[in-house]
């Protein structure tokens, strides 16, 4: 069974060669806005997160499959943060602490995928995709929060047994983190 791919095939703008897709969020950022109130990136990557979390190899067929890569990756990152917090609130600010933190994007030293992924052209281009890449944690962060603790409040197993997983064999966390 093949892995689910992004349906979104035409990206307007593309830094080195991943998608700047716009999406829904309530953080400001370089993100373009979402012309619709339909599903996003966003969705589609969580709809997608558990189907694909088990994919040993991802074949990229679109520029936006790039992005759907990092956000499953970093859906893993914020399941394994969640799995240390015992209630909602403590694991949003468990959450915004992550996206804001240093992360490596495409073309530095330590990011996991750069022989997937492209170097942006210019270091104009790189501070827009560290932007842009933030922003997208910062919502990613908030709406894994809500899938996890839903309605009750309570952590649910069915999501936080996916910390584990290692898509693509790779994280964007170094060993040992």
């Amino acid at each position: 069974m093949p892995a689910y791919h992004s349906s979104f095939l035409e990206p307007q703008q593309v830094v080195g060669n991943t998608a700047i897709l716009p999406f829904k969020t309530q953080f400001r950022g370089p993100a373009p806005l979402q012309a619709s109130q339909d599903t996003d990136i966003i969705d589609e990557a969580l709809y997608y997160f558990k189907a694909n979390v088990f994919f040993r190899t991802y074949e990229i067929k679109s520029e936006a499959d790039r992005l759907l890569i990092y956000i499953t990756l970093y859906v893993t990152e914020c399941l394994k943060r969640l799995q240390r917090c015992s209630s909602k609130n403590q694991a949003q600010n468990e959450m915004y602490t992550l996206a804001i933190s240093r992360f490596d994007i495409p073309g530095d030293y330590g990011f996991p995928l750069n022989s997937v992924y492209g170097k942006p052209a210019s270091q104009q281009d790189a501070d827009f995709l560290r932007g842009y890449l933030t922003q997208l944690r910062q919502e990613v962060g908030l709406r894994v929060c809500d899938k996890v603790y839903g309605e009750d409040g309570k952590p649910s197993k069915w999501w936080l047994c996916f910390a584990k997983k290692k898509f693509m064999d790779k994280s964007l966390s170094g060993p040992g983190q």
